[in-house]
């Protein structure tokens, strides 16, 4: 059956969709406990850096390629180099975008599941189990039946929106999703800097300490976030741009969509280490700071905290949704192309399949912790490494490659939108230059580290 190339209905509604996508638990979970783990305010000006001279051009790359093949991620290569292996980096991106969302489909789950108790009133109180709120969380974790419904739940929602299609599904949530999540992350930002905790927490994440940039982990931790939180290297921007006309130019929806993921991220900072400090917690808590920590921060508010908890999970749980539907259309579309299937066949068919993919991930902590196919790391924890420290920055050097050495520097300045403008000879240097060589940098550094 012949496919009929869907478009969006406005370019807010692309620029929404695609804030969607960036804006999920990268900027509040990853985006929480990578900082903590990398010095605070040295960490997100590196992260800042990294966003403004890596992450647009790299975008860019990623919305020309979409826009000019109107093609999904592996297609859009073929298309415009047949006979060439620049496919393989469409393919590695369409990949890595499944394998994410096996594993963001269980956190996901997590938060659903966390959402819902303190809609009910299973989260109103102190939780009766050893060690409280910890011991709450490991025994949810490792059941071995629970999680995988809660996963099973959050699939069914994602795939739910992305069955209705680009503009009665992805955008028409991304429209109502993204407006609520703004609202709700600025009133627990404010509300958390009324803590006691302001001073502390604001110094944490604005007032560097400046031997942290000694560390050449705060820059590779800083490159990999960038990545995950803009959702690049995973074939999504490249399938967004794809529904795009010729006539929507990128350069202001790049820089747009790179201002409100870097503000997301600000503001979920300090949200949280405010918080986190008002009451004796540790910002470096990795993972756990959102399900152990922060839990525990509510019920030490006392009544009003059941309400902060509520519409924190919600916020947590919309942000996850609103970038899985992306993960989900990146393979989505490749598989309708690929064969030929209906939108309904094709995303019932691989949501069902990262469903099953993302079992393992969320059994990891339980009956299959004993499985490490990294070392010293679990399921979850193997393939969040191998997918966004190796497969997202390959995908992404392939693409800008391709943008930067195969197409001639007129094709690039036309395609960007910049013309030959001082604008555009910057981007174009950086495209063929810089850009590729710090990514093969950190790509080649995280393979070593195997």
């Amino acid at each position: 059956m012949g496919q009929h190339r869907e478009q969006w209905a406005s370019r807010w509604g692309f620029m929404l969709a695609a804030v969607g996508s960036a804006v999920g638990l990268g900027n509040i979970w990853r985006f929480s406990y990578v900082a903590g783990e990398n010095g605070g305010a040295a960490f997100l000006l590196v992260y800042v850096l990294c966003v403004l001279l890596i992450g647009f051009p790299v975008m860019m790359a990623e919305f020309m390629l979409g826009r000019r093949a109107q093609s999904d991620a592996v297609e859009s290569f073929t298309k415009l180099a047949p006979g060439k292996p620049w496919f393989i980096g469409g393919g590695i991106a369409v990949a890595a975008a499944f394998i994410i969302l096996t594993f963001y489909g269980v956190i996901a789950g997590w938060s659903l599941k966390y959402f819902v108790a303190y809609l009910t009133g299973g989260l109103w109180d102190p939780p009766a189990v050893e060690d409280g709120f910890a011991g709450y969380f490991t025994n949810f974790i490792t059941d071995p039946v629970e999680p995988v419904i809660w996963q099973a739940i959050f699939m069914a929602l994602t795939i739910g929106i992305v069955v209705l299609g680009i503009k009665k599904g992805i955008e028409k949530a991304n429209k109502l999703l993204m407006p609520t999540l703004a609202v709700l992350v600025v009133l627990l930002a404010a509300y958390s800097l009324t803590l006691g905790g302001a001073r502390q927490g604001l110094a944490f994440l604005f007032a560097p300490d400046w031997s942290a940039l000694t560390e050449p982990g705060v820059y590779l931790a800083a490159m990999g976030q960038a990545f995950f939180s803009l959702s690049l290297g995973m074939g999504v921007m490249i399938t967004y741009s794809s529904y795009l006309a010729e006539q929507h130019k990128l350069p202001g929806a790049a820089g747009m969509i790179i201002g409100f993921d870097t503000l997301f991220a600000i503001i979920a900072g300090i949200m949280i280490f405010p918080a986190v400090f008002a009451f004796g917690g540790e910002a470096n808590a990795g993972p756990g700071l959102v399900f152990i920590t922060l839990p525990g921060i509510f019920e030490s508010i006392g009544g009003f905290g059941v309400i902060v908890g509520l519409l924190f999970f919600f916020l947590f749980t919309s942000a996850a949704l609103s970038s899985a539907i992306s993960l989900l259309e990146a393979p989505v579309a490749y598989v309708m192309r690929r064969f030929n299937l209906s939108r309904k066949a094709a995303t019932w068919m691989v949501g069902i399949l990262v469903f099953l993919g993302g079992i393992p991930s969320s059994l990891g902590m339980g009956v299959l912790s004993g499985i490490t196919p990294l070392p010293g790391r679990d399921i979850l924890d193997s393939l969040d490494y191998i997918s966004g420290n190796i497969m997202l920055p390959l995908a992404g050097l392939i693409t800008v490659l391709f943008v930067g050495w195969a197409w001639s520097r007129t094709e690039i300045l036309k395609q960007s939108d910049l013309g030959d403008t001082s604008l555009g000879r910057a981007f174009f240097w950086l495209l063929r230059i810089p850009v590729p060589i710090f990514i093969a940098i950190v790509f080649i550094w995280m393979a070593s580290q195997l």
